[in-house]
Order: structure tokens, then sequence, then C-alpha cells
């Protein structure tokens, strides 16, 4: 496992980084982009990133990306809007990752998903839980039942394309803390970072959800509770070491 010193020198490193070179294409009529890393290391890993909206935005997220790029793994994402899981807009995720292994990267992508994102990639890692490497989330939504429904209903249902209702009665099929055994039984590794005083996803219906249930199907979760934070920009949630050290740990088996 890297130590401290390494994941800081790979951040000074990664500052040194050319300006970035993102390529785009279109899947199904939505913008795809990617970075592949420099020297990517061996089998090609890479990171698929959500929400990616508009661009693939190193933004607050520099120290992460530029971090990852440095040491052989590349970064993508897809922009399909705001949807928050449904068979039919995750369906068309799976042509982003179709796309992405035909370009030559890993088949089975480390996927990490900030505050939204964690819905978005947690629904299409349950459904293909046999080509995902690892998933890691920032201050995750991973219960359907707490910030989609709550804060976002309207785009919820849009995405699901169903009434409130129906889709309630439906919820266990559609919500990932209910559809974790295929994860577990690919031993998939999982990581969190998440303040314990998030007003917006709060961590108590979510990640400790997440990390609570994947304990019971028999495989632990690691979590880095900040203590006092929320949902926001800063230091806590974007220069994580644990969530670095996480990332490059899944190098050790390509």
């Amino acid at each position: 496992m890297p130590s401290l010193r390494v994941l800081l020198a790979l951040a000074f490193l990664a500052c040194a980084l050319p300006a970035s070179a993102v390529e785009t294409f279109t899947v199904a009529g939505h913008p795809a982009f990617f970075e592949a890393a420099p020297q990517p290391a061996a089998g090609k890993p890479w990171v698929w990133y959500a929400p990616t909206l508009r661009s693939l935005s190193f933004g607050e997220r520099k120290t992460y990306f530029e971090t990852f790029l440095n040491a052989g793994i590349s970064i993508a994402g897809c922009d399909l809007g705001e949807v928050r899981g449904a068979p039919a807009s995750t369906a068309k995720l799976t042509l982003f990752y179709d796309a992405m292994v035909l370009r030559g990267f890993s088949p089975k992508p480390i996927l990490l998903g900030q505050s939204r994102g964690g819905m978005m990639t947690l629904a299409w890692a349950f459904r293909h839980p046999e080509k995902v490497k690892a998933w890691v989330g920032i201050y995750p939504v991973c219960n359907l039942e707490s910030w989609p429904l709550k804060n976002s209903k309207p785009q919820t249902l849009a995405d699901f394309e169903l009434g409130e209702p129906e889709l309630v009665a439906r919820l266990r099929e559609f919500n990932p803390l209910d559809n974790l055994a295929g994860l577990a039984a690919h031993k998939v590794p999982l990581f969190a970072v998440h303040g314990d005083s998030d007003a917006v996803v709060p961590y108590d219906l979510n990640t400790k959800l997440l990390q609570e249930r994947y304990a019971a199907a028999g495989i632990p979760m690691s979590v880095k509770v900040i203590p006092g934070e929320g949902h926001k920009v800063g230091p806590s949630f974007f220069e994580c070491p644990e969530l670095i050290q996480f990332v490059l740990e899944q190098l050790k088996n390509p």
C-alpha cells in the first residue's frame, strides 16, 4: 500500500503535468469524454467519473484526476444529463462502457461518483458487477429514497418514466441498496468519503446504509467520515489521501 509520502509525491508531480488534453466522442447522441494517461499502467486502467456534465472538468478534482493520470490511470465520463439510475439511462452508460473498451481501455473500470454521480455509478455497477474493478464515492447518493425522491423528484420520475406511486412500489427493484448481492459476490471493493453533517445527501441515509448493507452481504466497505462537515467543495473531500490510496491500490491487480 502506498505510503503518505508516496501519495504526496504523486500529487506534487501531478501539478507538473501538461495542460489537459481531453478527447470527445458521442454515445447515442450524448457527448463522452476521456483523457488518456501519458504512460498507461498495465491493462490501461481508467476511472469512470460521474456526473460528467458538459465536459470532463478537472476543477476541484484536479488533485485526484492529475494524480491518477500521473500514475497511469486514464479518466473518462459520459454526459447523459440529470439521470438518476433508471434502467434505460443506465443502458446508455453501457454503450459508453463498450466504446471505452473498444478503445483499448480496461474492461473493469474504477467508478467514481460524486454526489448524484454516486447513484448513476452504483445503478450501473449493481447491474454489471462483473465489469467493475472498484467503486468510489464522494458524499455519494446511494439511496433512491433519500435525495432523489426528496429533493430531486421531478428529474427522478422523468428518468424512470414512472409516476411516484409506481416507483415507490418498485423501489427494491431499482434501489442500489437493495441490490448489492452481485457486487458482494464479485468482492468489488467500495470506498466513500462523506461528512457526518451533510444536510443535502445525509450520511446516515446513504453511505452509512451502504456500508452496513455491504457488510451484511459479507464484504467490508472502507469509509472516511469527515466530522462536522457537509456537502461542500473543500480539501476534506477533494484532497482525501485515503481516496487516492484506495484508487492506486487497485493497480496491484490489473
